[in-house]
């Protein structure tokens, strides 16, 4: 039977895809990131399902609850907050499954920085400001960053910036970035997106106070010229004389100026 890695969202209990609710609700076994996953989204689990909190649970033993259910004949339901795409120690449970001969399958997830933008109620590529988005973190205990992916390199692009897993390191953030944005660049800081205790700070990178991340573990720290803007061009995606694929120049008969 499969293993179904699924993406559990940012916070929120109803920021799950159709799919990864309804395979919840068909397995008997969830393994759930209890640190990090609403325990909310566990009333999706079936009468009787077997639960298990993975937080306190080294490698070998969530891959030995895994191979356990397999051989059983369950399906197992494998909860990560956010995306699975990204810091979601994903990759190396898939290593060993397929070691192990165990058939898997992946269900994405609204990952927290799509859950921050819509607290911000802000779009994250602006024409003319910036058209890409650098998903990033800064080292941990956890794991290192490659030597090539510096902040100082992100942000030598100027393009926005979501970094993860840094709210204990504002000052640094604020050090090496303010070089290439401006202290004027605007910042945002979002606790717990989505999460009823959601809390956003915006500010910029010069009056940024590094005392704000103390004590906190779960934000993330939005930065650049896009945050907020409301000086920008427009796309010409929905100009009126863009001719485009599927709404040709002139054939509108609402509009016939468009020609």
């Amino acid at each position: 039977m499969s293993i179904h890695f699924i993406g559990a969202g940012p916070g929120a209990a109803d920021l799950i895809t159709l799919r990864g609710r309804d395979l919840i609700a068909r397995c008997p076994v969830c393994l759930y990131a209890g640190s990090l996953v609403p325990e909310a989204l566990l009333s999706y689990c079936p009468p009787g399902a077997r639960i298990i909190n993975t937080a306190p649970l080294s490698l070998d033993e969530i891959i030995e609850e895994c191979r356990a259910a397999h051989e059983a004949g369950l399906e197992v339901a494998r909860l990560h907050s956010g995306d699975l795409s990204v810091w979601s120690a994903m990759g190396e449970q898939i290593r060993r499954l397929k070691a192990l001969g165990i058939p898997f399958d992946v269900t994405p997830g609204v990952p927290a920085f799509a859950a921050a933008a819509a607290a911000l109620q802000s779009e994250l590529t602006l024409p003319g400001l910036a058209q890409s988005v650098v998903l990033t973190r800064t080292s941990g205990r956890a794991s290192a960053m490659p030597e090539t992916e510096t902040l100082e390199a992100f942000a030598a692009t100027r393009a926005t910036l979501c970094i993860h897993l840094s709210i204990h390191v504002l000052d640094r953030l604020k050090r090496e970035l303010t070089p290439h944005y401006g202290e004027d660049c605007p910042v945002a800081l979002v606790f717990r997106a989505s999460w009823p205790e959601e809390r956003v700070i915006r500010t910029t990178l010069g009056a940024l106070d590094p005392a704000i991340g103390e004590g906190e573990r779960t934000a993330l720290v939005l930065v650049g010229p896009a945050l907020g803007a409301e000086d920008f061009i427009e796309s010409r995606l929905y100009a009126g004389d863009y001719d485009r694929r599927y709404r040709p120049v002139g054939t509108n008969p609402r509009f016939p100026e468009e020609t």
